[in-house]
């Protein structure tokens, strides 16, 4: 049985990653759906003279429009669950109250999933460097791997994914992942690194990584490519544009905190920027 978490917040995004998961039984046989909605709780931002932070809204009115939206998103969850009841999936819901990227995140972490799907609409601009979006955090600390969905995306149509890094990493565990995607799409893959002004080689020697890769883990129906650009975010998402790729894959190493603000991380950004269907999983 595979497990694949979806976080839904009823939003045409979210949807798109639904289809795209309830798409994936085509090629499974069996799979579990979650969807995963998160009510967040209304605070208020007033602080008194004693101090304090954020509390609950107390007055009754905002109590009473709290109550009717629980009440309406049970009902539209049971709905979802009537209506693929006789699929060839299994799907259930889970409600969850609460802030929503530390909702979906202890779901993930206590369920362990193999899959998680989301709806992205990306961030930019100081949205971007402040805050992120809650799709950007998934993918920055989820233990499974996270697909980030833009548009309606038909999974039988995925023939073409691009797998961007640098291949100075040769482990199993990912050399194990891409296959994994590999098989599940039946896909051409295109093994790309991207060379920058600021992280300049040969492409000999890019190439020589790469054939070295491919031979360890006995990769078949792989392309080779170096590509040229201004940044590695940018050169990922151009060359995905130019061969008309259907996936991105890449790794992220999960960094937070004040160590994520200062190196940032390639995998976010292409998921916060690409139009393109972006699957990531944590490298160790």
């Amino acid at each position: 049985m595979i497990s694949i978490f979806v976080p839904f917040d009823f939003s045409t995004t979210a949807t798109y990653a639904l289809n795209f998961a309830k798409s994936l039984a085509t090629n499974y046989s069996k799979i579990s759906i979650t969807i995963l909605h998160v009510v967040e709780i209304p605070l208020s931002t007033g602080v008194g003279t004693m101090g304090g932070g954020l509390d609950p809204i107390p007055d009754f009115e905002n109590q009473l429009f709290f109550k009717e939206l629980i009440d309406l998103r049970k009902k539209q969850l049971e709905a979802l669950e009537k209506e693929y009841a006789n699929s060839d999936f299994t799907l259930r819901t889970k409600l969850i109250l609460g802030n929503a990227f530390k909702g979906i995140s202890d779901a993930i972490h206590e369920a362990k999933p193999d899959l998680v799907v989301m709806g992205s609409k990306g961030t930019s601009g100081l949205e971007e460097i402040m805050v992120g979006s809650n799709t950007e955090k998934i993918v920055r600390t989820s233990p499974c791997p996270v697909i980030t969905i833009k548009s309606e995306t038909d999974v039988s149509t995925m023939k073409k994914v691009v797998f961007a890094s640098d291949f100075r990493d040769s482990a199993d565990e990912v050399a194990s992942r891409i296959k994994r995607i590999q098989n599940l799409f039946n896909a051409q893959f295109y093994f790309v690194v991207v060379n920058t002004p600021g992280n300049f080689e040969s492409t000999r020697d890019s190439m020589s990584r790469i054939r070295t890769f491919v031979q360890k883990h006995n990769f078949e129906n792989i392309k080779a490519e170096v590509y040229n650009s201004l940044s590695e975010e940018s050169g990922i998402i151009e060359f995905a544009d130019d061969i008309d790729a259907d996936l991105i894959a890449m790794t992220t190493h999960g960094r937070t905190g004040l160590l994520h603000l200062i190196t940032g991380s390639i995998a976010e950004d292409v998921v916060n920027h690409s139009k393109r269907p972006v699957w990531t999983f944590k490298a160790n």
